[in-house]
């Protein structure tokens, strides 16, 4: 009931935005801002403080209220909460959208990039027919972080692909879906807030995700191994309803794109540190920190040239232009 309410008035909230919007610009307004991840996740600390700059940069005209962890709208409901203006701006895992355009989901192919060199050079070649599909639906892009590399988290030591076989394995996006059906495993979507619970009660038995996500759900409660594999860095993006932003004067957006240069920076540089600090958090609490097997290694690379070969042809021109792009060939 509770959710209801808040849905209701973050509803509320929106429609009086756009009014403002279209009366006067220069008019003070209250932005909900919906985020699927926990306060002391890096990613929401950073969009806090972002809240907090274009207050400030704003001079009180835009004031963005911060509602972490799922709990004005859950993530798979965030980016249409934001196109269909219920909120004016969120926050979500960019390759959610994979299967919608396979644009999307380039940050999340295994290999491609699984370093931070790598994944910031991704994103500027993937950016621009990002923000050109994006806009196409009336969404905007105000900046992008990536999370820390993804390892396997498991029971047991994995040494092969083959110790996957048949294992419930928690997925996020359609390419971690993916992967778990090339490696041979069972394919089950859990969001983040509901990870403990679906260990617990066994709805999954592994996962692939960063560090910070391990750590956040305590993941030292139901698993004890944990493979750095390094896969991928996906990216989060912070998305605006179009009309809303460019319904502000020029000095308010001006404003909103620093505070949104900024906290890119931030964020890239806190995500860094959040590798070495989380994953050194994982062993502490007991967890076996794994450097994965050659053989571990060999056969999910070769999930991802698979993959990555499966999604040029899905792509089709805009994939081959990003490629080029990331590759300078």
């Amino acid at each position: 009931m509770t959710r209801r309410i808040d849905r209701i008035l973050a509803t509320v909230v929106a429609a009086g935005a756009a009014l403002v919007f279209g009366a006067a610009s220069a008019q003070a307004a209250n932005w909900d801002m919906p985020t699927p991840y926990p306060e002391t996740n890096f990613h929401t600390k950073n969009i806090v403080q972002f809240a907090a700059d274009v207050d400030k940069a704003t001079n009180g005209a835009i004031k963005i209220k911060v509602h972490a962890n799922g709990s004005l709208f859950k993530h798979p409901e965030i980016k249409n909460a934001v196109r269909g203006g219920q909120v004016p701006i969120g926050e979500i895992l960019l390759s959610n959208l994979g299967n919608e355009n396979p644009v999307f989901a380039v940050d999340s192919l295994p290999f491609l990039a699984s370093n931070y060199d790598e994944a910031r050079k991704l994103w500027a070649a993937s950016k621009p027919a990002t923000d050109k599909v994006l806009r196409q639906q009336g969404l905007m892009v105000l900046y992008a972080v990536a999370w820390p590399p993804q390892g396997i988290y498991a029971k047991k030591e994995l040494k092969t692909v083959d110790d996957m076989r048949g294992i419930k394995f928690r997925t996020y996006n359609p390419a971690t879906s993916q992967l778990a059906k090339l490696a041979g495993a069972v394919p089950t979507q859990v969001e983040v807030p509901d990870i403990p619970t679906a260990f617990t009660t066994g709805r999954v038995d592994a996962m692939i995700t960063s560090p910070s996500t391990g750590v956040n759900s305590k993941a030292w409660d139901y698993v004890s191994e944990y493979h750095d594999t390094q896969a991928w860095l996906p990216n989060n993006v912070i998305l605006v309803n179009l009309k809303a932003f460019q319904a502000l004067d020029k000095k308010t957006q001006d404003a909103i794109l620093a505070a949104a240069k900024a906290a890119e920076e931030r964020g890239w540089k806190a995500s860094m540190t959040e590798t070495e600090t989380m994953t050194k958090t994982l062993a502490e609490k007991g967890m076996k920190v794994h450097k994965p097997t050659a053989a571990l290694m060999a056969g999910l690379k070769k999930i991802g040239d698979q993959m990555i070969d499966e999604w040029v042809k899905k792509a089709g021109a805009d994939g081959a232009a990003i490629l080029k792009a990331y590759r300078g060939k």
